[in-house]
C-alpha cells in the first residue's frame, strides 16, 4: 500500500471513530507514538510499540465521559511522511469539557505506521 492509502484509510476510520480499528489494520507491532514534552504530571506520554499504544488509547478513552464532536483533515502526504490536523470536543473526567486540536504526523515503512507524533500545546 502506498504512504497515500493509508493516509486515506486512517483518516477514513479516525472520522469513524474507530482508532483501535486503525491501530490494528494499519500499525506496524513496533510503531512509535510521541506526545509533545511538558505534559502534567499523570498524563499519556510517549510509548513504544503496538500493545502499548493500544494501552494509551485505552486509558484515554476511560477518562473521557462525552463527545460532543470531532473532525480530522484530509492527509497531507510527502513521500513517506503524512500529517492530518484532529479536533476533539469532549468532556473529560475531572477536567470538564475540553476542545482540543492537534497536528498529527505518521511515518509509512513496509506498509505500516511505525511513529506517530502529536503537536499541541499542553495545557
Amino acid at each position: 500500500m502506498s504512504t497515500e492509502t493509508i493516509a486515506r484509510r486512517l483518516v477514513e476510520l479516525c472520522r469513524q471513530g474507530k482508532y483501535e480499528q486503525a491501530q490494528e489494520e494499519l500499525y506496524a507491532e513496533d510503531a512509535v507514538s510521541i506526545e509533545p514534552e511538558g505534559l502534567p504530571p499523570g498524563a499519556l506520554g510517549s510509548v513504544k510499540g503496538l500493545a502499548a499504544i493500544r494501552e494509551k488509547g485505552r486509558q484515554f478513552n476511560a477518562r473521557v465521559e462525552a463527545i460532543h464532536g470531532n473532525s480530522v483533515s484530509d492527509p497531507l502526504v510527502a513521500g513517506d511522511w503524512f500529517s492530518v490536523v484532529m479536533k476533539l470536543d469532549a468532556t473529560f473526567k475531572g477536567m470538564g469539557r475540553v476542545n482540543m486540536q492537534e497536528i498529527c504526523v505518521y511515518r509509512v515503512r513496509g506498509d505500516k505506521i511505525v511513529h506517530e507524533q502529536f503537536f499541541y500545546t499542553p495545557g
